[in-house]
């Protein structure tokens, strides 16, 4: 069969080769054209339409090329081939991935009521590090007092709060229980 006088098999080529790049495009691009489905149409995210007009280019180019099947048939088992691979890569790839954590990055407001430690003394009128430990790491920031103390290496601080990226820290007393 040969719609507008082409081979099947150069319309499968032609396929393959579009949605690939447009596959690959989309890759690049994905933060730019973000997708969000909604509740109910999370199967038309356009990695898995992609990926399942790709799947059923190839396969399909393949059969053309390698057997003497019914063109109908071809084209069956390429669709039921690609939903099958489509399939596993949503459920075994994309869905834990979206599941996953996004990112490790925090906010700075986020380092209120922390306690941290002192890695740099920090003078009365000036500035020293605090090192504070977090789920991702340690980071380590510029620290001041909130208080205009003196503040010595390795004392536990709390901040108190963060402007323009500098700490503002106090020296951190623990409650007594009166139990």
């Amino acid at each position: 069969m040969e719609p507008f006088g082409i081979p099947l098999a150069t319309i499968y080529l032609y396929g393959l080769i579009i949605s690939g790049v447009l596959t690959v495009i989309y890759v690049l691009f994905a933060d730019v054209f973000h997708f969000s489905g909604g509740d109910g149409l999370h199967f038309l995210n356009p990695v898995l339409v992609f990926a399942f007009v790709t799947i059923l280019s190839a396969s399909g180019y393949l059969f053309e090329r390698l057997s003497d099947l019914n063109y109908g048939l071809i084209f069956g088992i390429s669709a039921v081939l690609s939903f099958i691979v489509v399939t596993l890569l949503n459920v075994f790839v994309l869905v834990p991935l979206s599941s996953a954590e996004e990112s490790l990055v925090y906010k700075e407001s986020d380092l209120r009521g922390r306690i941290g430690a002192v890695i740099t003394a920090i003078p009365a009128d000036g500035f020293g590090e605090v090192m504070i430990d977090s789920a991702s790491g340690r980071i380590a920031k510029p620290a001041r007092s909130f208080d205009g103390d003196q503040i010595p290496n390795g004392a536990e601080v709390l901040v108190v709060q963060v402007k323009n990226g500098v700490l503002e820290v106090t020296v951190h007393r623990e409650l007594e229980s009166y139990l």
